[in-house]
């Protein structure tokens, strides 16, 4: 059951605790946990499904969480490569949270895995408040969305690790200069990574799964 009756600043209190306890556990279990965030259409989906046919040409196990407010579309495409993956709908809520991120890890065979996608809702915004226990974060957006999206929603991409532009085959064609997005993001967070991609051609998957540190070969 999904209940947390904290309030105010025990709410963040707690939730640290419950994503600590999770990143323990991927740990425990030598699981390479990468979240993944962004607004709805973004890309993040088929940027997974793009590692996930690498990481099986590798001999790599992977798994995913897959979240959005109803339906289990994004599941089922993650089933078809072949990922154990939980289905997650999070309803009213426009976020993960580790409490809810913790009871799905119960359903995923952690001991088999190398590495674990935790797809977020699509959103900009609630999920910058809530870490979940992964190891590395990125944020994805897409040329589509505008030049502007960085300076729109800061918070969010100051406590991400990486910042994945795609579509950037479409950036010509809707007057988009992803350097505005690199410039605006590396001003925010100067330490951070950002990656160039193209997730239907698959240009750029190499080096992103470079950035999110996923294995290259299995050490087990």
């Amino acid at each position: 059951m999904h209940d947390i009756r904290f309030a105010g600043e025990q709410i963040l209190a707690r939730q640290l605790e419950l994503a600590e306890q999770n990143h323990n556990r991927f740990s425990e279990h030598g699981v390479h946990a990468v979240g993944f965030m962004g607004a709805i259409g973004s890309g993040k989906t088929l940027l997974i499904e793009r590692i996930m046919e690498r990481l099986a040409l590798r001999d790599l196990r992977f798994g995913a969480i897959a979240a959005d407010s109803a339906g289990d579309d994004d599941h089922r495409r993650f089933l078809s490569h072949g990922s154990a993956a939980v289905n997650l709908n999070t309803c009213d809520d426009c976020h993960l949270d580790a409490h809810r991120v913790g009871h799905a890890i119960d359903q995923i065979p952690l001991d088999e895995l190398d590495v674990l996608f935790i797809e977020n809702v699509g959103n900009l915004i609630c999920p910058a408040d809530f870490p979940l226990g992964t190891a590395i974060d990125a944020v994805v957006i897409s040329v589509t969305e505008g030049d502007d999206m960085v300076r729109k929603h800061p918070k969010i991409f100051t406590q991400n690790d990486v910042l994945v532009i795609n579509k950037i085959d479409l950036a010509s064609a809707v007057s988009v200069d992803p350097q505005v997005l690199v410039r605006d993001f590396l001003a925010l967070n100067p330490h951070g990574r950002v990656l160039l991609t193209n997730a239907r051609s698959a240009e750029g998957i190499e080096e992103l799964m470079v950035a999110l540190e996923i294995p290259c070969t299995n050490t087990r």
